[in-house]
């Protein structure tokens, strides 16, 4: 697993308005039974959700998501199958938008 991979939501009720899981954590902490993840919403689904800062909106596989980095969670790593993808080229807004949540600057 690694940071900032995109996997397919694992819970086929919220799949809808949350289809893909971004793992956030990073490799060194591997070890642990969980994962920290944030959900890629539908645009669609959130839109009264945007903030700048704290949830930028993702481009991914041609449609707009909005990172809902206050739904900040951690799951199980086992529902974490294989990864679809990477976001890895929007590490600096993911990293911005989780410092943004924890200290509002």
């Amino acid at each position: 697993m690694s940071q900032f991979d995109v996997y397919i939501n694992p819970s086929k009720k919220s799949r809808e308005a949350y289809p893909y899981i971004i793992d956030i954590q990073n490799a060194l902490m591997s070890d642990i039974a969980t994962r920290i993840v944030i959900p890629l919403g539908r645009l669609n689904h959130f839109r009264n959700e945007k903030m700048d800062g704290l949830t930028p909106l993702i481009e991914y596989e041609n449609e707009a998501y909005i990172l809902l980095t206050p739904q900040i969670a951690s799951m199980p790593s086992r529902l974490l199958k294989s990864p679809i993808g990477s976001v890895e080229s929007l590490r600096d807004e993911i990293i911005a938008a989780i410092d943004f949540a924890i200290t509002g600057i």
